[in-house]
């Protein structure tokens, strides 16, 4: 059972997401909150698996409320709920330490998917969907760049897990990786673990991020 606490400010919203929790085994809603400091405290509080996060939110921002989620290093996982033109807002849940991200408009199934898969330390979205959303917005987003600490651990990297990091930032899959350099996906698995904890990353969306933040991926490239 994936616990789960919904923040979104409409009142008709949230009572969407609780007919969608009730239709659906495996999903159990224990609270809700109207706007962030509400979430921060009944994250706290409740300790779900994930919080389902909107963006904008009056007082406290979805932003904020998840980069004071996630300093806690409490269990609970946030899946941001944006729509399209709303892509600087993602990238910078993204660096606040958002689990993923999910557009509004998606689909009851992906939602729940999405849900259990931030649950499970997944990112929530297909990495070829990940790069794409970022392509869109990252001629818009001012350059990061990295400190010594961050090239540290690029440096860190053996050969193969700096091309699996490569991968990974373009968006591929553990099976098109495979495919790449001839390895098993359980190897793959295997290299994409040990890069995560060599980069300091949560997830698989963070890794792209470092990625695009090093020069190792960037838009529409092969």
């Amino acid at each position: 059972m994936t616990s789960v606490l919904i923040v979104v400010d409409r009142p008709l919203q949230r009572y969407g997401f609780h007919l969608l929790r009730d239709s659906v085994l495996g999903t159990d809603v224990v609270g809700e909150a109207a706007h962030g400091a509400e979430a921060v405290r009944k994250a706290a509080e409740l300790r779900p698996d994930v919080v389902l996060m909107d963006v904008r939110m009056p007082g406290v921002d979805g932003i904020e409320a998840a980069r004071r989620i996630v300093a806690t290093g409490g269990r609970s996982r946030v899946l941001v709920l944006t729509t399209c033109e709303l892509d600087e807002y993602v990238h910078a849940a993204i660096r606040a330490g958002a689990g993923g991200f999910l557009l509004k408009d998606a689909r009851p199934e992906e939602l729940l998917a999405g849900i259990h898969a931030v649950a499970c330390g997944d990112a929530v979205s297909a990495p070829a969907l990940t790069r794409r959303l970022l392509d869109e917005f990252a001629r818009y987003v001012p350059a990061h760049r990295a400190g010594a600490a961050e090239g540290g651990r690029l440096r860190s990297l053996t050969d193969r897990e700096r091309e699996v990091l490569v991968a990974v930032g373009k968006g591929w899959n553990n099976g098109e990786i495979a495919a790449r350099f001839v390895l098993s996906e359980w190897t793959v698995k295997t290299h994409v673990g040990r890069v995560l904890a060599e980069i300091g990353a949560r997830d698989r969306i963070q890794a792209v991020i470092f990625a695009y933040d090093h020069g190792l991926a960037r838009p529409h490239a092969d």
